[in-house]
C-alpha cells in the first residue's frame, strides 16, 4: 500500500468533454502510456466529487497536447465537471528514471527559498504548470507571494536533503 508521499502527479483534471463522462486530463508525466492504460488505477486529490476517491481508467486518447480519458467510475458529464482541477496521483513506477535535475511537485513544495547570499526570501507552496513552464509559488515572510519560472538561470540549486532552493533571480523578480 503506498503513502501519499509515495504518490507521484501523473495528471490533472482540465474538465468534461461531452454527455458521456470524458474527462480531458493535462498529463503531467513522461510515461504517459503507463499511466493511462486501460485498467490502471489513479487517486484523486483534490476533488468536489464526493466519494470519488480512485478512478479506473477504461481508455484515454490523445487530444492535441491533452488527453481524454474515460473511467469506470464517471458515468456523466455531472460526474466529471465534479472532478475538475483535481490532480491525478500515482504510486512511483519502479522504472521511473532518477536524475538529478528533475523533481516532483510535492519534492519542492516546504522548501525554504533562498538567496546565494542565505538571505531568506520564503517557503515554496506550490509548484504552477503552465504553457510557458512551471512557475514556483513562494509565499513571503511578510505574507506576500512571489511567482519565480523554476529555470536553472534563475535557481541554479535544489538541496532536497538540505530542505532549501537556492535562488540567483534577475533584479527586480522578487519586488512587490
Amino acid at each position: 500500500m503506498s503513502t501519499p508521499s509515495d504518490e507521484r502527479v501523473v495528471g490533472r483534471v482540465v474538465k468534461a468533454h461531452g454527455l458521456r463522462g470524458e474527462l480531458v486530463v493535462e498529463p503531467r508525466t513522461d510515461n504517459v502510456d503507463a499511466r493511462f492504460t486501460p485498467g490502471a488505477v489513479l487517486s484523486v486529490r483534490g476533488s468536489r466529487a464526493s466519494g470519488a476517491r480512485s478512478l479506473t481508467i477504461t481508455a484515454a486518447r490523445r487530444h492535441g497536447d491533452r488527453l481524454l480519458v474515460t473511467v469506470e467510475e464517471v458515468a456523466d458529464r455531472d460526474a466529471a465537471d465534479a472532478l475538475r482541477s483535481a490532480e491525478l496521483t500515482a504510486p512511483a513506477l519502479d522504472a521511473d528514471p532518477e536524475d538529478p535535475d528533475e523533481f516532483h511537485d510535492h519534492q519542492l513544495e516546504g522548501l525554504a527559498a533562498v538567496l546565494a547570499d542565505g538571505t531568506t526570501v520564503g517557503t515554496v507552496t506550490a509548484v504552477l504548470h503552465g504553457a510557458g513552464g512551471e512557475l514556483l509559488a513562494i509565499e513571503r515572510p511578510d505574507g506576500g507571494e512571489a511567482l519565480v519560472p523554476f529555470v536553472a538561470a534563475i535557481v541554479p540549486e535544489v538541496d532536497l536533503a538540505g530542505g532549501r532552493l537556492v535562488l540567483d533571480p534577475p533584479e527586480g523578480l522578487l519586488e512587490e
